[in-house]
């Protein structure tokens, strides 16, 4: 079992600790699952996730508020136990992110059923062009007069191709650069949207490039103002890059975990490993940085609860610790393992190809740290 000695931090309340006590016993009973067929095992998890009531946390309606520290729970919980499973969780709340922080009531009707875990979201932003820097986007999105015409590509969609809704970000063009874009919800069976592509990474998800041939979008499907595509990006970025440090933390104690059950068990020299200085030090490196990430994460997701407009460098700060940390940790756990350590299907094997994305997607880390300097120096 996990430390949960965390839990007992000012961070929380009563309903995170009951929160995190009844994911826990689902997620100990329901996971990990097959991962043979990503797509419908996503596919899978979301409906067993919208059954079991966890998939309410990850969207918010009019009137209603994203608990910020209720998302992280739930993704460095259900990450420990199944990256899949975190990553069928993180796409429902990223993937309608922009219709719970503005959208309209119609808009909304969607959480309804992403929510229920009747249908799977997608937030449609990089393109082969513009990964870290989505001011350079060049998905067209031409006015003619009650509706948008959207031409142009994106890639690395999480979701993609599995998705029934995708939140879009194209140009219209007020301004130059960032002032230029605005979103959209995109259902997936509208004419002229394409699969182009499925992309296969080290650890398995539904990835695509999607195609966007002339697609009509009427214009009460436009998500927001026109041009303010940008400023809804980083405020959905701002919520949710807190919860990519968590996933990144639910992998790293559960390399933890298997660390000190090996470490235990495991005898060299005539004793357990855990005698050894040496690996006692990779333990307690490991530990500071388990909580040191923590801190970081609840510190982000916490402030944001209290009501902070923006929390952009904490939440920066939260993802870049976590996500780097994470890789450290997973590291040490497998030079711990030995050659078990390298064995696929072993756990510490599958957490070292899981971990390695997280530092890239929703702001890679070198692009955390100009964000952070930026926020520092301003």
């Amino acid at each position: 079992m996990a430390d949960q000695s965390f839990l007992n931090w000012p961070f929380f309340e009563d309903r995170h600790r009951a929160l995190h006590a009844e994911l826990e016993s689902w997620a100990s009973a329901n996971l990990p699952v097959d991962h043979s067929d990503v797509d419908q095992a996503c596919k899978d998890l979301v409906a067993a996730l919208g059954k079991a009531g966890f998939l309410q946390y990850s969207g918010a309606k009019q009137g209603e508020t994203l608990d910020v520290r209720s998302l992280c729970l739930i993704r460095e919980t259900l990450a420990r136990h199944d990256g899949l499973a975190d990553f069928a969780f993180a796409m429902q709340g990223l993937g309608t992110g922009a219709l719970s922080l503005f959208g309209t009531p119609d808009q909304q009707s969607w959480l309804d059923k992403t929510r229920a875990g009747e249908a799977l979201s997608a937030f449609a932003l990089s393109e082969p062009k513009s990964g870290s820097d989505v001011a350079n986007i060049e998905l067209s999105a031409e006015d003619k007069g009650n509706h948008y015409v959207l031409n142009g590509e994106k890639t690395w969609i999480s979701n993609g191709g599995i998705a029934n809704v995708y939140t879009v970000f194209a140009r219209t063009g007020e301004a130059p650069g960032a002032k230029g874009l605005s979103a959209f919800v995109v259902p997936a069976d509208s004419e002229g949207l394409e699969i182009a592509e499925r992309l296969d990474v080290i650890a398995p998800h539904p990835l695509a490039r999607l195609k966007f041939n002339n697609v009509h979008v009427p214009k009460t499907d436009m998500i927001g103002d026109a041009g303010a595509g940008f400023k809804i990006a980083m405020s959905v970025l701002d919520v949710f890059r807190s919860t990519v440090g968590a996933a990144a933390l639910g992998f790293a104690r559960r390399a933890l975990d298997e660390t000190l059950a090996r470490a235990k068990s495991r005898e060299l020299f005539g004793a357990p490993l855990a005698e050894l200085q040496m690996v006692q030090g990779h333990i307690a490196d490991m530990a500071l940085d388990v909580d040191a990430a923590a801190l970081l994460i609840y510190r982000a997701a916490w402030t944001k609860d209290m009501g902070a407009a923006r929390v952009t460098r904490e939440a920066a700060m939260a993802k870049l610790y976590a996500t780097d940390k994470a890789q450290e940790v997973i590291d040490k756990a497998v030079q711990i393992h030995g050659g078990d350590g390298v064995r696929k299907g072993s756990i510490v094997e599958s957490l070292y190809r899981e971990i390695r994305a997280l530092r890239i997607y929703e702001g890679a880390s070198d692009v955390q740290k100009i964000v952070i300097a930026r926020q520092t120096l301003s």
